[in-house]
């Protein structure tokens, strides 16, 4: 093959002709020459779907060695893996997969800018490496609808009460959300956050308990704005790459499945889901001319008691619930008051 393109395979506009034979290969030389002459991005623009995945390819030759000794080798030093820092046999799954996210970055960025000449294509993408990964980062984030650019918002950091670490941990969870991995077998990386803790507070490591605590202080002030929370920390969560556990030793068919929320905060979710669909059924009753205490009460029961469970786990002991619930709604006081309640949430 020769350095560059033969001219054969240059059209009369100057760009890539796709008439060349699909199976001619596509060098690194011949990336180098298309920059030099500011046409790299235009070809990439014009070529047939098997040419741009040759060209795609030879600029991916270029800049994996870039991306691996600038980008991967750094992090991967910082995240503590020194073994993931030796070489691209030695990533591991995950760090890998972030790897090749970066590289795509780097080759798509460099097949769309690379519009004027360029001398040492080489030197220019290395100058390319930080926009290009930031950029798609960004962007991966978006599409699953985690901010980009997490920052603690006013209202916030007012429900935290202005602790410093409370709101720079709302901000690691923001940004956690977005990232496809998880923590080994967990959802949150405890452990890392101990040490972050450690350097805000400048108090010894928590321990995980504590740090299991404050994150459900941090979700719970969240919660606060149903549905920002539900678009930036549940839908990306919902994102993440389940990690590939292994087999219990009791024997068990299968893992106990990764649970992206806690128990509370499952419990949460199946009472406000109960909720509305009491809220529905008592709605029904009055159109339908029934009591209002009656509907209520009738709807309650059937709703919130043992009897309206479907689920494999109860929030609460179901013997205990139906005792409080019998006795809640035999006082009249208190049943008036949840009348009260409800028909001011329908609006009657």
């Amino acid at each position: 093959m020769t350095d560059h393109f033969p001219v054969d395979d240059i059209g009369e506009d100057e760009l890539l002709d796709t008439t060349f034979p699909s199976a001619r290969p596509i060098g690194v030389a011949d990336v180098r020459q298309l920059a030099r002459d500011g046409r790299l991005a235009v070809s990439a623009a014009a070529a047939p779907p098997g040419a741009l995945a040759r060209l795609r390819g030879a600029v991916y030759r270029v800049a994996w060695p870039l991306v691996f000794a600038r980008i991967t080798k750094p992090l991967e030093r910082q995240r503590r893996h020194p073994d993931c820092a030796r070489g691209l046999e030695w990533l591991r799954p995950d760090c890998l997969d972030r790897f090749h996210d970066d590289v795509e970055a780097v080759v798509e960025h460099a097949l769309r800018r690379a519009t004027d000449p360029i001398e040492n294509f080489d030197g220019w993408l290395a100058t390319r490496l930080s926009p290009a990964t930031v950029d798609a980062h960004r962007r991966r984030r978006g599409e699953i609808g985690a901010l980009q650019r997490p920052r603690l918002p006013a209202w916030l950091g007012e429900a935290l009460g202005g602790d410093p670490w409370l709101s720079d941990l709302a901000v690691q969870i923001l940004v956690w959300a977005g990232v496809p991995a998880t923590a080994g077998a967990e959802l949150w990386p405890l452990d890392g956050w101990a040490a972050r803790r450690a350097e805000v507070t400048g108090a010894p490591p928590g321990g995980r308990d504590t740090l299991d605590r404050e994150v459900r202080t941090v979700l719970a002030a969240m919660r606060g704005r149903p549905k920002w929370y539900a678009e930036h920390v549940e839908r990306p969560l919902g994102h993440k790459r389940a990690p590939v556990a292994p087999m219990p030793a009791d024997g068990a068919a299968e893992p106990a499945p990764l649970q992206l929320v806690g128990p509370d905060e499952a419990d949460d979710v199946q009472l406000a889901a109960r909720a509305e669909e009491a809220l529905c059924a008592i709605e029904a009753r009055l159109d339908r001319g029934e009591d209002p205490a009656t509907a209520v009460a009738t709807v309650v029961r059937h709703v919130f008691g043992s009897g309206g469970d479907a689920l494999d786990r109860l929030p609460h002991n179901g013997s205990a619930r139906d005792d409080w619930l019998a006795t809640a709604l035999a006082d009249e006081a208190r049943l008036d008051r949840i009348v009260t309640t409800v028909l001011t949430v329908l609006g009657r």
